[in-house]
């Protein structure tokens, strides 16, 4: 990988999900997963999110992919239809650092898809790309979003907010910090389950 470069293409698979590259193919799923009140409401996607937005977005995404400037990638549990979209961006190799996001369609949502893919993404930035600080901004409101980076070992950093104007208002971002190691597998999950079932350790 050169300095200033991320890699492409690049698949990444893991307990039951298959991060991959979007195709021109997805415009029809893409847009309808990005075309809902609640995506809207928490990032600036334009709203509505219409077949012309689907085709910039996905131009976008790839202008950004072959230059090497950040990795978004669709979730999947197959390799087939897109399910959300996981992202690593402002990546900065000298602090080692990048901000993430994700996002899932709202029908496919209290799957584990976020924390899955948010997961494996930041293990991916920590081994191969060798980041060490990794980042979430996201509004205290939006609290499906604060479970999953909870769930993930992100922490509240302290930092100022960010405020942020979007189609449906602003939004006040509060900064977090991976400060844990995630859960690597689901037979590590499965081990948690047990010990707080049985009040013992593991």
């Amino acid at each position: 990988m050169a300095a200033s470069r991320l890699p492409y293409p690049l698949t990444l698979t893991g307990d039951g999900i298959i991060l991959r590259e979007w195709r021109a193919d997805d415009l029809d799923d893409l847009v309808r997963m990005l075309d809902e009140p609640e995506i809207a409401r928490w990032s600036p996607m334009p709203s509505p999110f219409d077949v012309e937005a689907g085709i910039a977005y996905l131009k976008r995404c790839y202008q950004n992919r072959v230059g090497g400037r950040r990795i978004q990638l669709a979730i999947t549990t197959d390799g087939s239809r897109p399910l959300g979209e996981v992202t690593l961006f402002g990546v900065d190799l000298g602090l080692k650092e990048a901000e993430l996001g994700y996002l899932v369609d709202a029908g496919e949502r209290r799957r584990g898809l976020a924390s899955g893919a948010l997961s494996l993404l930041s293990s991916y930035a920590q081994g191969s790309l060798h980041l060490s600080r990794l980042l979430l901004r996201i509004d205290p409101g939006n609290v499906g979003s604060t479970a999953v980076a909870r769930h993930c070992g992100y922490r509240l950093t302290g930092e100022p907010p960010i405020l942020q104007e979007g189609p449906h208002g602003s939004s006040r971002l509060d900064t977090w910090e991976l400060v844990e190691r995630q859960p690597d597998t689901r037979r590590d999950r499965l081990r948690n389950v047990a010990s707080r079932r049985y009040r013992r350790r593991t």
